[in-house]
């Protein structure tokens, strides 16, 4: 049974997954917030956000172990919420980024994931493998200190896949940044 910050497993020794993972999610936003305000986030991957992100990576990895795709069906909004915000952070294990978006794909259909957020995780995915990404929502501080976006693959047909996403066209999202 995996417990954060204070919330217990259940009856019978099974993990409350929403409690557990919202807890995690939390604690996450708290760390980064706290390095954020006193500039350590800023520095390398600071050793406590990534002592979070370990012990969240485990956390997922047994969720999706007992109960798959941790979608709005089985947690609700904010505990899906809070397994994709998991995920997304999960940047020291590609194969679990990995392992949950093929999760995902699997869970749109179904509604109880969104393509939104797996189009968010499949940039992030390509990003930190060297890759392209195929949507656009990764964006990066480029050599003029501006952010700029991250290279993408067949440029031409970048607003219609956004789009098929329900992402805004590619110049809203730069005009806004």
């Amino acid at each position: 049974c995996h417990a954060i910050q204070g919330v217990r497993c259940a009856a019978m020794n099974e993990p409350n997954w929403k409690a557990t993972l919202i807890a995690a999610a939390h604690r996450d936003y708290e760390t980064r917030k706290r390095l954020a305000e006193s500039g350590g986030l800023f520095d390398g991957y600071h050793q406590e956000m990534e002592v979070v992100h370990a012990e969240n990576d485990a956390l997922l990895a047994e969720t999706f172990d007992a109960i798959g795709w941790p979608g709005r069906d089985k947690l609700g909004d904010d505990g899906a919420s809070a397994a994709f915000v998991i995920l997304q952070h999960a940047i020291g294990v590609p194969q679990l980024q990995r392992r949950g978006l093929a999760l995902m794909l699997d869970a749109i259909p179904l509604g109880h994931a969104n393509a939104l957020d797996a189009a968010y995780l499949s940039d992030r995915i390509a990003i930190f493998e060297g890759s392209e990404q195929t949507f656009g929502t990764q964006f990066d501080w480029d050599e003029n200190g501006l952010l700029s976006a991250a290279a993408t693959h067949t440029p031409g047909e970048l607003d219609e896949r956004r789009a098929s996403v329900g992402l805004p066209p590619m110049a809203e999202t730069i005009a806004h940044m």
